[in-house]
């Protein structure tokens, strides 16, 4: 259950993908030194490996716990949350005018990875929290940013996203919550669901980002508002001022992220908690979406972040666990004693498929953080434009592709173990049960392809993918370039043709039948993230200078991998996406 960050794998992947040293270029970021990156994730590497990995077991074991109406997490859990505060780390990313160290989101992302890989039930606070910050950054009025980020900030206010109800899921417009006004604030009263890290103990104050619907608001989405509702309210002094009239009702018992408290939280039990208007009235969802694409990134480097904690366990089993001889030769008896199960050819295959897609997974997470620096960063407008555009086609893509590779490498993880990956005690079967709900959160993987398809794809009629379709065809490596990776050309070139015919085929159905789209949407969307991992696989196999000794020859070797056992499957999605709508959509209700 032993957790090391892969600084070198990260490090490459930050200059080598990410381009991190250009990003360093770019206004506001000039400290993100090599230096200073590297002192940055060499102690989130400490902090992860030696503080937080050792809870991760006993904390999935204890789980959080809710007793007269208070939440108690697990042993060890606050005080490694102090130590996380103390050291600066959730202010990474933010403005230095309330207290932020400015760094790249590109860097940031990756030091997240890290907490999400030792222990994915502590790294949801500061990722709810760090949305939360974002929002306010972006939608917040002068006085709320002064009373609230630098607070939220250093990490000694944490926040959360109170979307979800009863009745009220992805649905987001059926929001039944109420918000009454009352002079300089508003009354909000209502019941909210699965809010994570909605009540905890790790901080004295808990800043809620709660979606309600004004009494004269429109019907639906367009007459939600959000608003900012305080656990305990805030002096004019800046200290903690009086309880607001909120709680926590009870916790959830879930399959996974047993130390994450997931709570239910009722609001104005006694006349009406008081909130403060986040935005315009009736404007509440865009300003959500701020937060909800912060965390839709942030969750999909949870899915990176899990795959290579099951990867380092299955690798560390794999070498330690004899069992059966060693095949050698063309079927020959090999020697005579049990070997490693290393040796043995499919669990070197499980293995290898193991580390392909977290690679992959994580040069995405990477490539896509990169897009949001730049579009926040570059000089000139219309590169700002240009990378906005990039990321808003890679959010869903990232989210769900690498949370579904979160739970695919956990799986095969439970299988490397064999009988001994289904015993608990092993830890292996925590990191799949951890995984799963990844592909649900933040909007599920089937409403992220709907988003890929609606509003990303249809919006621009295709403009922001034809672009990053030439990008990817001039990547792709050279007839010439060597064995290795001219071997990559082909099967890459046949996976961009086969994305390039559903591309089109989706394209179309935004004017004959959104139905169709919709039925496709989620094979789509996969076939875009197999695609796009395995063209971001060969990037990284094309870099000259790898650093240490064969490192990059790995890497070829790793693409390779991935080109002959994985990317096959581009041509079968591609078929599915153009053929598969109208056999979807033939079944009745009484079919099912």
């Amino acid at each position: 259950m032993t957790y090391t960050a892969p600084i070198t794998e990260m490090r490459f992947a930050l200059d080598a993908i990410a381009d991190l040293p250009g990003i360093a270029r770019l206004p506001g970021y000039e400290e993100a030194t090599a230096d200073m990156v590297d002192a940055i994730l060499e102690e989130a590497g400490k902090l992860g490996g030696e503080v937080l990995a050792p809870l991760n077991h006993s904390g999935d074991h204890e789980g959080s716990v809710f007793e007269n109406g208070v939440v108690r997490t697990p042993k060890g859990f606050r005080e490694a949350y102090g130590l996380f505060v103390e050291g600066g780390w959730n202010a990474l990313p933010f403005d230095p005018d309330y207290g932020g160290q400015g760094l790249p989101w590109t860097l940031a992302s990756a030091v997240q990875e890290i907490w999400q890989a030792a222990n994915l039930s502590f790294g949801l606070c500061p990722l709810l929290t760090a949305g939360a910050v974002e929002l306010l950054q972006e939608h917040g009025s002068d006085d709320q940013k002064e009373t609230y980020l630098p607070k939220m900030i250093s990490g000694e206010w944490t926040g959360t996203m109170n979307l979800t109800e009863p009745q009220a899921g992805s649905d987001v417009g059926a929001v039944k919550t109420k918000a009454e006004r009352n002079g300089d604030h508003y009354l909000i009263t209502g019941q909210k669901i699965y809010i994570t890290f909605g009540e905890h103990d790790f901080t004295d104050n808990i800043i809620h980002m709660v979606l309600a619907r004004l009494p004269d608001a429109p019907a639906g989405t367009k007459g939600i508002s959000l608003f900012l509702v305080p656990k305990f309210l805030v002096n004019e002094d800046g200290s903690r001022g009086p309880r607001n009239d909120l709680r926590c009702v009870s916790i959830e018992h879930k399959l996974g992220i047993k130390a994450s408290p997931t709570a239910v939280m009722a609001y104005g039990d006694s006349g009406g908690a008081i909130g403060y208007l986040v935005g315009e009235e009736n404007k509440g969802m865009a300003c959500m979406f701020t937060m909800m694409n912060n965390a839709r990134l942030a969750v999909g480097i949870q899915g990176v972040a899990v795959a290579e904690r099951a990867y380092q366990q299955a690798r560390a089993y794999a070498f330690d666990r004899t069992q059966s001889r060693a095949l050698t030769g063309n079927g020959g008896e090999g020697d005579a004693k049990s070997v490693a199960i290393i040796r043995h050819p499919d669990v070197r295959r499980m293995l290898a498929t193991m580390k392909a897609k977290t690679e992959a997974a994580r040069a995405m997470t990477y490539w896509t953080a990169a897009a949001l620096d730049r579009s926040k960063r570059e000089t000139d407008e219309e590169s700002r434009k240009a990378q906005q555009a990039l990321l808003d086609l890679l959010i869903p893509v990232t989210k769900s592709w690498c949370t579904d590779i979160g739970c695919e490498v956990g799986s095969l993880g439970i299988q490397v173990h064999g009988g001994m990956g289904f015993i608990e005690e092993t830890g292996a079967a925590q990191h799949y049960r951890d995984a799963r709900i990844l592909p649900i959160y933040e909007g599920t993987n089937g409403i992220q392809a709907l988003d890929l398809f609606t509003r990303k794809l249809l919006r621009d009629e295709g403009a922001a993918m034809t672009q990053l379709m030439l990008e990817m065809r001039a990547g792709l490596p050279a007839a010439d370039a060597g064995d290795a990776l001219a071997a990559l050309r082909q099967p890459l070139a046949e996976a961009l043709e086969a994305l390039d015919r559903a591309t089109a085929w989706m394209l179309e159905q935004g004017g004959q039948s959104l139905a169709n789209g919709a039925a496709s949407a989620t094979p789509y969307q996969s076939l875009f993230g197999l695609v796009l991992g395995g063209w971001l696989l060969a990037k990284a196999a094309q870099q000259e200078d790898g650093g240490e000794d064969g490192f990059v020859a790995a890497k070829a070797k790793t693409a390779r991998f991935y080109a002959d056992n994985l990317l096959g499957e581009a041509s079968a999605l591609a078929e599915s996406v153009t053929a598969g709508a109208g056999s979807t959509l033939s079944f009745a209700d009484e079919d099912f």
